[in-house]
C-alpha cells in the first residue's frame, strides 16, 4: 500500500503543478448524480471547519468543561478520472487537525485514511421528460498514517479499513432534480495500545470490534451548466456498539448517530473554463454519542483532458 500512496502523492504534485487546457465538463463526487466523460481528469482541494460546544453523552445533551470547543480542520487533496464515460475512479486523501479550547487534552494532526472509489452509471433513460439515473459506488479506506485512535473526541479517526456499497438514484427534469442514496460500511477490527478496556463489560483485549455503519442521503436542488445549488438532509447510523458512560471520555466503538441538514453551491467559471469553486455546510440536529457539530467548506477544483497537450 505504501508505494501506491506515494505514487497517488506524487501524481497529485505534478497535476497541480502542469494544469492544462480544459473543456466544460463538471467535476463529480461520490454522492452526486454527475460523471466525468471519459479521459477527463479533476483535481482540487478542499478546506472543512467543524465545531461544536454540546454533544450527547447517549441521548442526554450536554456540554463539557474540560472540552470547551472542540474545532476539526480537514485538509483534503482528491480527484476523480473517466475510465470511460460510465465508470470513474476518484481516490482524497485528508490532513486532519483537532484541537479542544479548554482544559489538558492535546489536539491531534496527521494524515487520516485514503480513500479510492469506483463510481458507475449502469442505467439512465428519459422518464416523464426528464432523466432518470442510477449509480453504484463501491469505495475503500485504509490508514495513512499512524494515528491513535483510542483518544476520543481528540482522535483524527477510527484507524480502520473500510469497505462501502453505495446506490443512488438521480431524477433531472430541466434544471432541477431530485436524489437519494442508501450506502453500507463494512469496518474492520482495530488494535489499541492497550490490553484490556471496558464497554458494558471488561474485555482483556487489545483488539476492538467497530461496528459497521450505514448511511441515507437526500437531496434536491438546481443544477445548470455553470450553477449548482441543493439543500441536503443526511443520517449516520451505527450498526452496534453502546453509549458513553456518565461523565466518560468517548471510544472507538461508540454508538455514533447523526442526523444533519446542509446545503451545497458549486460555480463554473465561463473565462477559465474547467475551473470550479464549491461552497457549503451543514448542521446536526440531532444525535447519540456524537457533537452538535456545525460545519462549514469550500474548495477550489480543476479539469481538464488529459489527452490534450
Amino acid at each position: 500500500m505504501k508505494p501506491l500512496i506515494k505514487c497517488l502523492y506524487r501524481c497529485c504534485l505534478f497535476i497541480c503543478c502542469c494544469l492544462v487546457l480544459a473543456q466544460k465538463v463538471r467535476a463529480q463526487t461520490v454522492s452526486d448524480g454527475l460523471m466525468i466523460q471519459k479521459n477527463f481528469f479533476c483535481i482540487g482541494s478542499m478546506y472543512s471547519y467543524n465545531s461544536w460546544t454540546n454533544y450527547w453523552e447517549g441521548t442526554f445533551k450536554r456540554d463539557n468543561g474540560n472540552i470547551g470547543r472542540l474545532t476539526t480542520n480537514t485538509y483534503n487533496v482528491f480527484g476523480n478520472y473517466g475510465i470511460t464515460n460510465r465508470l470513474d475512479v476518484l481516490f482524497s486523501v485528508p490532513y486532519v487537525t483537532t484541537n479542544a479550547s479548554a482544559g489538558t487534552l492535546k489536539g491531534q494532526s496527521g494524515f487520516q485514511d485514503l480513500m479510492i472509489s469506483l463510481k458507475w452509471l449502469p442505467y439512465k433513460a428519459g422518464l416523464g421528460g426528464g432523466i432518470f439515473s442510477t449509480y453504484v459506488i463501491l469505495s475503500g479506506t485504509t490508514p495513512l498514517s499512524n494515528y491513535e485512535p483510542d483518544f476520543e473526541p481528540m482522535s483524527i479517526g477510527m484507524h480502520s479499513e473500510t469497505a462501502s456499497l453505495r446506490a443512488l438514484l438521480n431524477y433531472q427534469y430541466g434544471r432541477f432534480f431530485v436524489a437519494a442514496a442508501g450506502q453500507y460500511i463494512r469496518r474492520d477490527n482495530i488494535t489499541i495500545d492497550r490490553t484490556s478496556y471496558f464497554t458494558t463489560e471488561l474485555i482483556n483485549s487489545s483488539e476492538v470490534d467497530v461496528p459497521n455503519a450505514n448511511n441515507l442521503l437526500f437531496s434536491a436542488g438546481y443544477r445548470s451548466s455553470h450553477f449548482n445549488a441543493e439543500a441536503l438532509f443526511e443520517q449516520n447510523t451505527t450498526l452496534g456498539g453502546f453509549d458513553i458512560r456518565k461523565n466518560d471520555m468517548p471510544f472507538v466503538s461508540n454508538t455514533m448517530n447523526a442526523t444533519m441538514a446542509g446545503a451545497l453551491f458549486k460555480y463554473s467559471f465561463n473565462r477559465v473554463a474547467g475551473l470550479e469553486l464549491t461552497t457549503g455546510g451543514n448542521y446536526v440536529l440531532k444525535g447519540r454519542n456524537v457533537g452538535q457539530a456545525t460545519t462549514v467548506f469550500g474548495g477550489v477544483l480543476y479539469l481538464f483532458d488529459v489527452r490534450k497537450r
